[in-house]
């Protein structure tokens, strides 16, 4: 499984997307921090790149790359491997990937700029949502095996992540205005690893009174120890569930 993972990780690097993403990030990053004065600032306008970029290029380039390997996954099944070690080996292979590339381009530049607490807990945040988009990504090429299909799933995650759901709670908010409701968006915001991420990296630049009363809970809830081992357990079962499921598809997929 060693062996395979080394491989599949040596070829993705030889990809020049990867090359080119690596590049990007790194060279919003150190313009971000080179034009602002205030770490905090250039934290802040980092925080909406990592966490729109970097999804969005996690699962589109990791749909893509199962879908293109079709023929390589095959020839492994035709050998006495288990099913289990190359969907894991796959996996693996695409995580060490692009979490390097995560780590060149914006991990310097933080360490360098924000070396406090809050550039190491935006690190963690961009490398598990690096992760997660990854797991929902492989689980998207199982859904089906029409590569564009799958590729249309895999941005539509994206966006409803991205975008749709923040306008989905906005609009339950307003209609719910009269309603103490504010304690219940805690539990909704874990149903969104991008929003969870977001939350976590602004309380920690103590923003949070900027939020409001919504604010206070979050902070009261995620501002502690216990909040912020809970909401990393969240992220931890975002990566495992879509893998889980896509593994239990591929044991028994016909392919």
């Amino acid at each position: 499984m060693t062996r395979l993972i080394k491989y599949i990780v040596l070829d993705i690097l030889k990809n020049k997307i990867i090359l080119v993403y690596t590049l990007i990030l790194s060279a919003l990053a150190w313009s971000v921090f080179s034009l602002e004065d205030n770490s905090t600032k250039g934290v802040l306008t980092l925080l909406n790149v990592i966490l729109l970029t970097v999804p969005l290029v996690s699962v589109i380039f990791s749909t893509i790359y199962l879908y293109n390997s079709s023929e390589f996954i095959e020839l492994l099944l035709s050998q006495p491997i288990n099913r289990s070690k190359i969907w894991k080996s796959l996996f693996f292979g695409l995580v060490i990937s692009l979490l390097l590339s995560f780590l060149i381009g914006v991990g310097l530049p933080l360490l360098i700029y924000a070396p406090g607490d809050v550039g190491l807990m935006m690190l963690m945040v961009g490398l598990f949502i690096s992760t997660i988009f990854i797991s929902i990504a492989f689980l998207s090429a199982m859904i089906t095996r029409d590569k564009a299909k799958g590729i249309g799933i895999a941005i539509m995650l994206w966006l409803f992540f991205a975008l749709l759901f923040d306008g989905i709670v906005l609009f339950l908010l307003f209609q719910l205005a009269d309603y103490p409701i504010e304690k219940m968006m805690v539990g909704i915001t874990a149903l969104n690893p991008i929003d969870l991420a977001r939350i976590l990296i602004l309380l920690h630049l103590d923003v949070s009174a900027m939020m409001g009363y919504t604010g206070a809970i979050f902070k009261d809830f995620f501002g502690n120890t216990l909040g912020i081992s809970i909401v990393f357990t969240v992220l931890t079962l975002w990566v495992a569930i879509p893998f889980l499921i896509s593994l239990v598809k591929f044991k028994y997929k016909d392919l």
